[in-house]
């Protein structure tokens, strides 16, 4: 029997549920459409990304660049439009990244150390073909005048130039004169404005004339025909080289002196018969050029010898020392019957809780040996060279990085002590140990169980620390000796910035062959680390 009310009740239920049914579908619905416009709007703006830098690659026909950016953009498109592969949606992003930021880098790094690429040689060979006839260049006696009006593009300078012949045309540094039709001309003439372009006044000329003076407009594709220059912005006037190239023969003519510099593809440079060079040249690969030039160069491989001895020994007295001085601290802190060892915890770590960086250039102006605190104050005035002096700078380095890494290693050996079980001590004990018997047999291995992996880290962290020789000495003092800008107290990374980045002759081929022997140096000591972890978790 049912009672009153019950099939409509129940019918009631049924469209309530079907209503919340079909707001669930319709919800869903509208989140996957804002997701697919979200997804539409993000690939759209990788794709247009992307054409871009195809058209300039297409441009410039570097033809395996252009194909992984079109593989790599369909590839991107394919996995996202598509329904399934979902893990795969979620490695691309970071595949690429990883590609771009750490494969390329890797090996890019790796190709240039092949190359002689650096100071004077870090362009096309077209472009030091230009180079050296634009810095040869003289203005022609009785140069025929050319009408000249400065206009302005999206920063970049051109000249609007009209002809004795009145005819109009356009360049700027990097495209040679075209003619223009459209231009504007006042009554005599002369261009005046092109569409397109803003034409300078004299106060802009005025304001901006060093840098106009320095534009060199291209007659044309030949760089032997000269180009236009202005020593005042009204009017132009014709450049000649002194040299002169000849393609087909691959030489470099001084037609002043008569020399002629001939094209030498291994070294990516005109050379002359007595040995002298053009500069610049080119970037061109050299093969293992760079190798035998660290090590087979007196100037440079006694230098590398020792600033990789002193690299491995920096990272192991680092390592050492920070690691002795945080397991005594770590001993003596942990005693229970010391009173406000919490306290004394806290002030131990503080060294740790500053930036390293700056407390390294805090410790260069209290070194100084004219106006620093450890001269002035603790040694009353005497004018001790504690970053000249080679040895000194050595043992201040190994000072100051023991004062910034003690305490991490009293917080990682007090943790490891006090995971060591306290019945293990008292055993030995009973069976008449004495304390450094206990510390020597039983805590040290285990500790070292706990912290070895961490000695591992922190050897190859000591290993390329760059910052405290950087800001500390520099590297200093410098070594006048060596083919290198090293100092003695450089370790290889900072040597590496130096033959990189620092000086006039700045050398990327040989600074990335560097970085290969830092890498294998690195390599082994990981592969020696792997074994002895291995040997560790053993024992445990």
């Amino acid at each position: 029997m049912t009672t009153p009310g019950t099939g409509h009740d129940r019918a009631q239920i049924v469209a309530a549920k079907r209503q919340r049914q079909a707001s669930r579908i319709a919800e869903a619905a509208s989140a996957g459409i804002k997701v697919l416009l979200v997804k539409v709007l993000v690939l759209g703006i990788v794709d247009a990304i992307s054409v871009y830098a195809l058209f300039v690659l297409f441009a410039k026909q570097d033809w395996l660049v252009f194909g992984l950016v079109l593989v790599v953009t369909v590839a991107v498109n394919w996995i996202y439009f598509r329904v399934k592969g979902l893990p795969a949606k979620y490695l691309t992003p970071g595949l690429i990244f990883l590609l771009i930021f750490q494969i390329f880098v890797v090996g890019y790094s790796g190709y240039i150390a092949f190359t002689n690429y650096g100071t004077g040689h870090n362009s096309t060979k077209d472009d030091a073909v230009s180079s050296l006839i634009l810095s040869a260049q003289e203005r022609v006696p009785d140069s025929p005048t050319y009408a000249l009006t400065v206009l302005e593009q999206a920063g970049v300078y051109s000249f609007l130039v009209t002809d004795p012949d009145g005819d109009i045309s356009v360049g700027n540094a990097d495209t040679p004169l075209k003619t223009v039709t459209d231009a504007e001309t006042d009554g005599s003439g002369q261009a005046v404005g092109l569409p397109g372009y803003t034409t300078l006044n004299f106060a802009d000329i005025v304001s901006n004339q060093e840098a106009i003076a320095a534009v060199a407009v291209p007659l044309s594709d030949d760089p032997n025909d000269g180009s236009l220059r202005t020593p005042d912005g009204s009017a132009a006037y014709l450049y000649l080289s002194d040299l002169v190239y000849d393609e087909a023969a691959g030489t470099m003519t001084n037609t002043g002196t008569g020399v002629v510099y001939t094209e030498d593809p291994s070294q990516g440079s005109f050379v002359a018969a007595d040995g002298s060079e053009l500069q610049p040249g080119w970037k061109v690969e050299v093969g293992l050029a760079n190798f035998a030039k660290a090590f087979g160069t007196d100037s440079i491989r006694g230098p590398l010898i020792s600033v990789t001895l002193w690299t491995f020994a920096f990272a192991f007295l680092s390592v050492a020392t920070t690691f002795a001085l945080g397991l005594f601290l770590a001993i003596v802190f942990n005693d229970l019957r010391m009173r406000g060892r919490n306290v004394y915890r806290v002030v131990m770590i503080l060294p740790y809780a500053f930036p390293a960086f700056l407390s390294a250039l805090v410790w260069a102006g209290m070194l100084n040996p004219q106006f620093g605190f450890i001269n002035q104050v603790l040694f009353g005035g005497a004018e001790i060279p504690w970053l000249t002096n080679e040895w000194l700078a050595k043992f201040s380095i190994i000072f100051v990085n023991l004062w910034l890494g003690f305490p991490y290693m009293f917080l990682v050996c007090t943790g490891a002590l006090q995971s060591i079980p306290g019945e293990l001590q008292e055993a030995a004990t009973v069976d008449g140990a004495k304390p450094w018997q206990v510390f020597r047999l039983i805590k040290l291995p285990l500790l070292l169980v706990s912290v070895s992996p961490l000695l591992i880290a922190s050897f190859a962290f000591n290993f390329n620390n760059f910052n405290l020789i950087y800001m500390l000495t520099n590297g200093g003092p410098r070594d006048v000796t060596a083919g290198v800008n090293v100092g003695a107290t450089d370790i290889l990374i900072s040597m590496v910035y130096k033959v990189a980045f620092v000086g006039a002759n700045r050398d990327y081929g040989l600074a990335s062959a560097f970085s290969i022997l830092i890498f294998v140096l690195v390599a082994l000591v990981s592969i020696i680390s792997f074994r002895q972890t291995k040997a560790l978790e053993e024992l445990n």
